[in-house]
Formats: structure tokens, sequence, C-alpha cells
């Protein structure tokens, strides 16, 4: 008697829960389509217009952040540094080189769930275009490390996988359609005593 009401909820049952699982694994997979890499550095263009498919709409919906037009800014992420390893936070890096033009612009760590790092108030957790120090030629070195670095220095908790990311803001990349001829800074790795 109970038979058939048992199987058709038992099936309503799988059919939402893979459903939803198979949904929240492919937001988690990929912002969108339309990816750009410049080395280590890796954004989407077209993910904060109104051009953008489904999966960006989605995932910024899901992670609910602040959106940019289409030429008010533009978010690169680095996950590898420039030789291509997955950036660990137990190693120090070395940030080199200068960002594409733009009127001010942002760099802080993420952990691999993309949530900023919490760190010790009293520690440099984020730096932006007015605050780096800058070599003669506007090049600047930042160093992202847990152990104190003198100079600029991203202060680092030891939590394993991190991101990098550096927003350009009110810059003319953004709405540029020559966007692959653009230099970014490097990511290079100094020392990794865990490694």
């Amino acid at each position: 008697m109970f038979r058939i009401p048992l199987l058709v909820a038992l099936a309503l049952f799988v059919t939402f829960g893979v459903g939803i699982v198979s949904t929240v694994s492919a937001l988690k997979a990929t912002v969108g389509f339309g990816a750009i890499a410049l080395g280590p550095w890796v954004a989407f263009p077209e993910a904060q217009t109104e051009n953008t498919d489904p999966y960006a709409k989605a995932h910024r919906a899901r992670a609910g952040k602040l959106l940019y037009g289409g030429a008010e800014g533009l978010q690169f992420t680095a996950a590898t540094d420039s030789a291509g390893e997955k950036l660990s936070s137990g190693c120090s890096y070395d940030i080199v080189g200068i960002t594409p033009p733009a009127r001010f612009w942002t760099l802080y760590a993420t952990n691999a769930n993309d949530q900023p790092m919490k760190a010790d108030l009293a520690l440099p957790t984020a730096t932006n275009a007015w605050t780096v120090l800058r070599q003669p030629d506007s090049s600047f070195v930042i160093h992202v490390s847990p152990v104190a670095q003198p100079d600029n220095w991203l202060a680092l908790r030891r939590i394993g996988a991190f991101k990098l990311v550096l927003t350009l803001l009110d810059t003319p990349t953004a709405g540029s359609s020559g966007l692959i001829d653009l230099t970014m800074p490097k990511v290079v790795k100094t020392e990794c005593p865990d490694a």
C-alpha cells in the first residue's frame, strides 16, 4: 500500500539531491566562460557585463559580491606562481613589476574558498596603489610571506593553499579589446621552508 508513494518520494529525493549537488559543484568549479590568463593572473572580463553567461550570473548571486561596471574595474586572481606551482601560505613570494594602467588598485590574499585571510589587526593584510613603495621606474616588489619582511609586506596566515586578488579600478583595461597585450606583475617564489 505504501510502496508506490515510498518509491515516488525516494525518486524525488534522489533527483533533487543530485540536481542540487551538481549545481553547487558547477558553481564552485568556474566563475563562467571567457577567462583571460596573463601569466598566473586570471580574469573574467565578461563576468560583470550584461552579456555574461548564466553560470557567471549564478556564481555572482551565490557569492553576493559587489560588481563593477564594464569600465569601472577588473579583478584578477592568481592561484599559482609564475612557474605554475600552487601558492602555499608556508612559502614566501615576491610580486614584482607594475600593474596595467589604473587610477587605483588593491591587492590582498584569500583562502582557497575566496574568503579574505584574517590576520592580526596590526599586520598588513592588503596593499594598494597609494601605500606601496615604488622603485624610481614605478615598479614595485611586494613580499607575501608569513614572516615579517622589510618594505612592502603582505602578511599571510599558515592555512595551506591561498590566492592573490588584484583589483584594478577605473581602468581602461576593463573595456579594452587588447587585454591580451597587458603586462602583469610576476609572482616569484623566494623561499619555501615547508616544502
